[in-house]
């Protein structure tokens, strides 16, 4: 039997170098807070790392603990819709866009249409789905990079969300009115009426975090996915069948299996977990979309972080997911006089870089392996 058996185990093997990803993240993040301000580097770094154990009391512990899982939901979220599309071979850097498209849907329905929360949370799924799918087919039919592709409708799903939302837009600020409000309009006068129904329900959840109002659906709902994500690819018919299409394609259209119905699919199937991510965080009322905004919002992006620190691996995203949000919010902490907030986001980012160095660990962690095994084989050889 080999020794250091269970070192060579892919999961541990992932789990080991995800960590050393982490630790270098950290460790250049620190550089950089050290070139800075040396002396607040060390309280910096802790402050990012603590996030909500930074408060003295338990009680207001609990509640920015329960801020931080509100928006670990979405991440996700989108996190599962970079990996999935990934184990089928396809890069989707439009999970951004996806959850933009998502976020326009729910957000309208609720507040422009009046709808209940479950048939805003499956407009929002379509509309993502819609976005994937485009790029799915434009890789299908006419081998277009899907990278060229999301990244466009990136852009494309933020601007027509922009205008989209200005018809249910605050006009005393840049917001669209609260997800808790809904817009009337009788005799062409508009008014503004409590509508409640749009939020997700708490499910008693809010009561372990203080009682914090936005905790409450979206969390369980979550993880429920991210396990269902890892059934479906490891367990099922369908998984096996677009796995081997994302190894070769040629093949898997050789064996019988719908290739290109299989990437339209896939693209699909991401959208719409990226699409449902926006309506997790924005069904729960814990923030209200800006019509003015230029920029396309960095959870799609964060997600692919939170997708290769999990080790592509949807029950792995859960604590990645919740790690790179920790994080980003743990920068919010630190003093703005002298640090920026930016530096969380530059940890994530090093992150990212660091875990493309992943297949480099595992072989340098295999050969280690090896050679100690070959010198404990020669040195019980040489006692004999």
């Amino acid at each position: 039997m080999q020794k250091n058996s269970l070192l060579r185990k892919p999961a541990v093997q992932a789990l080991l170098t995800s960590l050393l990803c982490i630790l270098l993240g950290l460790l250049v993040g620190f550089i950089a807070l050290l070139i800075i301000n040396p002396s607040g580097a060390t309280e910096a770094i802790g402050d990012i790392i603590k996030n909500f154990m930074n408060y003295s009391k338990s009680a207001t512990r609990l509640k920015n603990m329960g801020n931080t899982l509100v928006k670990t939901a979405p991440l996700l979220m989108c996190s599962l819709s970079v990996l999935f599309a990934y184990k089928v071979g396809l890069f989707n850097i439009g999970a951004a866009g996806q959850y933009v498209a998502g976020a326009g849907a729910c957000i309208f329905c609720a507040v422009g249409l009046g709808w209940h929360w479950l048939p805003c949370m499956l407009m929002s799924i379509l509309a993502g789905a819609l976005v994937g799918a485009i790029s799915g087919v434009l890789k299908a039919y006419r081998n277009v990079n899907e990278v060229i592709s999301c990244i466009m409708l990136n852009w494309i799903s933020l601007y027509l969300v922009n205008t989209l939302l200005s018809n249910v837009k605050n006009p005393t600020s840049p917001y669209t009115y609260e997800i808790s409000k809904r817009l009337v309009t009788v005799d062409g006068v508009s008014s503004v009426e409590t509508h409640t129904e749009a939020l997700l329900p708490q499910l008693g959840i809010n009561s372990l975090f203080n009682n914090n109002k936005y905790v409450g659906l979206a969390i369980p709902l979550a993880i429920l996915l991210a396990v269902s994500i890892w059934v479906l690819l490891n367990k099922t018919k369908l998984g096996y069948e677009l796995r081997a299409t994302g190894l070769n394609k040629h093949a898997a259209k050789y064996c019988g299996m719908q290739d290109r119905a299989n990437i339209i699919l896939t693209m699909a199937i991401a959208g719409g977990l990226a699409g449902i991510g926006a309506s997790m965080l924005y069904l729960t009322g814990f923030e209200e979309w800006s019509v003015t905004q230029s920029s396309v919002p960095g959870m799609g992006f964060n997600g692919i972080a939170a997708a290769f620190l999990g080790g592509l691996n949807p029950l792995g995203a859960i604590f990645s997911s919740f790690f790179i949000q920790h994080i980003t919010d743990g920068g919010a902490q630190l003093n703005k006089q002298v640090y920026p907030a930016e530096i969380s986001s530059l940890i994530s980012s090093l992150i990212i870089y660091f875990c493309g160095f992943v297949l480099f660990f595992k072989l340098s962690l295999t050969k280690w392996l090896d050679k100690r095994n070959e010198k404990a084989a020669a040195k019980g050889g040489a006692d004999k």
